[in-house]
This record gives structure tokens, sequence and C-alpha cells, in this order.
């Protein structure tokens, strides 16, 4: 398997400047600021095809273009290291182990969009990713890859830490740009998009970290290769945050288009306790789940839609046959209902209905008409919030009726799971 964003995870103290030069760090800003124009950089990352890791898969490159060349406005680039969603620790562990890899990809980025100031937005209980961040920034400075006249280049770049206070929702740029702004984390009407109108009103482009952590290689070894990594229309590596009933959990870098069995059998360990697979998240909660069924189908962003759901954030929970569905959806409805923003009357209200309806499923006071009502009120919210997130919040609840609506029946009828599995939420 390539190593692009991973390649020098382990290595002894890799965040500390020193070992990231020692181990090429660096090299691709200088190559990009001695060789490259702005717009040249644009067209290289365009070309490489590297979708957003975030969540969304948006093209970095396409993105980075809706900046408007002639904007009297500053540019800003903001990284999102608000990494918020369920079971995905992917982020994490870069910020930890090899924070310059990001950083560099920043300013490569900044240089490209002609932003001279870089906002690096972090999710506030990640204090050590913090630190580790603010002393890089630090270092970056005094090395001359930050500030004034870089490498001698003339070109300008400030970088700034900001630490959010651990919402779900400023995840969503538009929210990640209001607490910027030191407001209320709540997402904005699009458009006007923030290529044009992001932070403080001007030209924004927002992207992930691990996004950014792609881009010095991509510079350094050029589109094509890149393209030579992956599938044709998802190219390059995807790093996948495995847990749950594994025997062995953790971040896996691994080429776009690996088969989920590979990652599941062959790198996990297989399931804990010999126990069968039952159901597998395969992009964090906001996107649909699979069965055992779908064990072959291929990590990469159209494989995983052609099944019926999405790359996501690359989170991948795993559940054995133990797991009790209708508590699966309803500790995920726990979760979406108390991170919901509240500015969209359907999702403030909706998920506090499915949250309702599933604890007196889960607590043997269901009704036969309450499987029914549930997808109702999915109906109701989906496509009809300004953000994602009330799409999806519907998705655990969706997706467990679908493949295991026989649980939902037991819960009536039996007025109990059909599992041996029990877990109390208050």
């Amino acid at each position: 398997m390539t190593k692009i964003v991973f390649k020098n995870i382990d290595k002894p103290e890799q965040y500390k400047i020193e070992n990231y030069i020692k181990n090429g760090g660096y090299q691709g800003l200088a190559k990009t600021l001695k060789e490259y124009k702005p717009a040249d950089i644009i067209e290289m990352v365009k070309k490489s095809g590297l979708r957003g890791r975030g969540g969304a898969g948006f093209p970095t490159g396409l993105k980075w273009g809706f900046i408007p060349k002639d904007s009297k406005k500053p540019k800003y680039l903001c990284v999102n290291a608000d990494e918020s969603e369920p079971g995905t620790f992917k982020d994490r562990e870069i910020m930890e182990k090899d924070p310059h890899i990001s950083i560099e990809g920043a300013i490569i980025a900044s240089y490209a969009i002609g932003a001279n100031v870089c906002f690096y937005y972090i999710r506030g209980e990640f204090v050590l990713c913090a630190q580790r961040i603010q002393k890089a920034i630090e270092e970056a400075y005094d090395k001359g890859y930050l500030g004034k006249n870089i490498l001698g280049s003339g070109y300008n770049l400030d970088m700034y830490l900001y630490r959010g206070a651990g919402a779900y929702i400023c995840g969503e740029e538009t929210a990640l740009l209001e607490s910027l702004e030191g407001k209320r984390g709540l997402a904005r009407v699009k458009p006007p998009f923030p290529a044009v109108e992001g932070l403080y009103k001007s030209p924004t482009v927002v992207n992930n970290v691990e996004t950014l952590a792609n881009v010095p290689d991509i510079v350094l070894k050029g589109a094509d290769w890149f393209l030579s990594i992956g599938t044709a229309k998802s190219p390059g590596t995807k790093i996948f945050s495995l847990s749950g009933h594994i025997n062995k959990p953790g971040n896996y870098e691994l080429d776009m288009g690996t088969p989920l069995r590979h990652l599941i059998y062959d790198l996990g360990g297989g399931i804990k306790d010999n126990r069968k697979l039952k159901a597998i998240i395969p992009g964090g909660p906001s996107v649909p789940i699979l069965t055992e069924e779908h064990l072959d189908v291929k990590l990469d962003f159209e494989s995983l839609v052609q099944a019926g759901t999405m790359l996501g954030s690359g989170g991948v929970i795993v559940m054995d046959e133990t797991t009790c569905m209708v508590k699966t959806a309803l500790i995920l409805m726990n979760f979406f209902k108390h991170e919901s923003c509240g500015k969209c009357t359907p999702c403030r209200e909706g998920t506090v209905w499915l949250y309702d309806i599933l604890y007196r499923l889960e607590h043997g006071e269901g009704k036969k008409e309450d499987i029914d009502l549930l997808l109702k009120v999915c109906e109701n919210i989906g496509g009809r919030t300004i953000c994602a997130l009330g799409d999806a919040a519907i998705v655990p609840v969706q997706s467990t009726i679908k493949y295991f609506r026989e649980e939902y029946i037991a819960h009536v009828e039996n007025r109990g799971c059909l599992t041996p599995f029990k877990f109390q939420l208050n």
C-alpha cells in the first residue's frame, strides 16, 4: 500500500521541525515558490484529482479555482481541524505526530489562492493537537517558512491557531467561519459560497487537514504520480479510522479502491471474540450502514455510492452480532439531537421527535405504527435544512430500518431486543 500522509507518521519525534525537514519536509513548498506561479499549482491539483478528505469529497483544485482573481478584498485559507464525526480520528493523529505536513500543505494552498492570512481552526478538546500545531507554527516562523518574504520569494503569509469550543456543527465550513468571526457556530445560507463571500465577507477556502497533507507530495511528484494511485475517479490514498468490535482498531492509510474486506479482516484482524459481523458504518454515522453482504465493496467515492452509502470521513465502525440496531440508532440520535445548532426547525424539532420515538421503542413502549412514523419524520427533515446535519441525522434511522426492520418489529411485539446486547442510556 502507498503511504503519502502517513509515510513518516511513526518516525521518532516527527512533530519536531528538524526531523520533518530531515525526512523531506518543506521541499514541496520550496519547489512551489521557486518553480510555479499560483495558477500553476491550482491546475496541478485539479489535474491530480485530489478530492476533499473531510467528508464531502469535493475536488480540491476546483474549489481553489473558484476564488475570484480580480477581488480587491483579502483572501483567506482556513484549515478545518474540527474533527468531530464519531469514529473518526485520522486528523488527530496527523496533528499529534506529523503536524508540519498539514502546515506545509496549507502554506502551498494559501500561495495558490493568493491568501496572506491562514487560520488553523482546531477542535477545542484536542489539547495535545493544539500544543503540537502551535509549536509547529512557531518553528515554521523561525525557519522562514511563515512570515515575510518566505524563502526569499517575496510571498508573505501569517498563520494563526484558533481553538473551537467543541461544536459538531463547526465541522461544516460556514459554521466554522461564523465561529472564527466570534459568533455562535451556525450554518450560513448558500449562496453566496465561501469562495466568494467567506470569512469577513471575503473570498475564503476551507480545507480539511488530511486533504492539505496530500498537497506537498503532489507538488514534488506531480499530478500524474497521484493519479497512478487508487482509482481513475478516486485517485490517491485515504486514511480510514477503524473502530468498534474489531481486533486491531486504528488508522490505516489505503489506496482508494481497496476492498472493505481487506481492511476489516486482513488489516483489522477480524471481529473480536470470533463473533459474526453484523453491520459496518463505512464513513462515520452520517452515512448509511452496510452489512456483511457488502464486504467486497471497494473503498472509494464511486463504489460506495453504488452500494448505497458514502465514503464520508472514513470512520469505519464495525458492529458484531450482539449489537442491537434500535439501540444503535437511539445512541446516534442522542448525539445528533444534542449537536443540532437549532437554526432550522426540521432539524431542531425533528431530531428530538426521532429520539423520543426510538426511546420508547427501546424501552418496550413502542407501537407498530412507530416504525413508519420514524420514516415519515425522516422525510420531513431530509433536504429541508440549511446544512447537511439534518440529512445526516436521519441516516441511522433510515438505514437500520432498511436492513434490520425485524428488530424494530421485535421491539414492538416482544417489548425487547433480539440480541443479548444491553446498554443503559440515561
